[in-house]
């Protein structure tokens, strides 16, 4: 993560996500959840939804299946996917995007959970 994001994002503590090839930094607010991420395998992303999420592209590309129509997103590029809405996809290796996860619990620290007041 070191050439692209900042020390500030790099000294976030690691989120816990299942997936291999993904390295995520977690920003959490007292209602949202910011992730920096950054993939260096091909990772499929399983039909599934969940609260609203938006993202920017910072390089790399993805290829994501929303509510059956299937986009392509490049460097640049931003998306969002409605609450409750269908999806599924495919993250190339190289892949990086800051995401916003309209929920505080989608995902925790890497060894427990923030404390927010």
């Amino acid at each position: 993560m070191n050439d692209l994001f900042p020390k500030p994002i790099q000294e976030l503590p690691l989120a816990d996500i299942p997936m291999k090839g993904v390295e995520a930094r977690l920003s959490q607010g007292v209602s949202h959840q910011i992730l920096f991420m950054k993939f260096s395998e091909d990772v499929y992303l399983p039909e599934h939804s969940h609260e609203a999420q938006w993202g920017i592209v910072l390089e790399g590309k993805i290829e994501l299946t929303i509510d059956g129509r299937k986009s392509t997103f490049v460097k640049g590029d931003r998306y969002y996917i409605p609450r409750g809405v269908v999806h599924s996809g495919k993250v190339f290796a190289g892949y990086a995007d800051v995401t916003f996860f309209n929920e505080k619990d989608r995902y925790r620290v890497v060894g427990g959970y923030f404390v927010v007041n």
